[in-house]
């Protein structure tokens, strides 16, 4: 009999040591995306600005991200363009991350102001043109005695 009780017990320990847990499970995604840093920037640093040189133009130094961490490239001078200005570049917060956006140049707001004011005048001169014209030039001109014959 009291083997028959060990067996009982070994049994009952056995079904207890094989009934299933519960099941933990986690799953850890991260997903690189190109250019696009999850630290933000620290805030750019103090550059006294040098004394101007003749055609050229200061870009200020910037926060670059080397992969690990941040590290500081100092400003530098960058030839002037006729016509240009100089945007610097910055750090855009986009998609939950960081990215930089590089400086490029543009053009003028005077120039591309004159530029659309005198594309809106030949729009407006051509319309005026258009609607005005008289003889040949409008399309609707009939010689004489055709548009008795029908031919106009």
């Amino acid at each position: 009999m009291k083997t028959r009780i060990a067996m009982l017990a070994a049994a009952g320990a056995l079904s207890i040591l094989a009934s299933p847990l519960a099941a933990n499970a986690q799953v850890s995604v991260n997903i690189n995306v190109p250019g696009l840093v999850m630290t933000a920037p620290p805030p750019p640093r103090y550059e006294p600005l040098p004394p101007p040189r003749g055609g050229f133009v200061w870009v200020p130094g910037r926060w670059a991200w080397d992969g690990r961490a941040y590290a500081w490239h100092a400003g530098g001078w960058q030839p002037a363009r006729a016509g240009y200005v100089y945007a610097p570049g910055r750090w855009i917060e986009d998609r939950g991350g960081w990215r930089w956006n590089d400086g490029d140049w543009r053009r003028e707001a005077r120039r591309e102001a004159r530029r659309e004011r005198e594309w809106e005048e030949d729009r407006r001169h051509d319309r005026y043109e258009r609607d005005h014209r008289h003889g040949h030039d409008r399309g609707d001109f009939c010689p004489p005695g055709q548009a008795k014959k029908g031919n106009c």
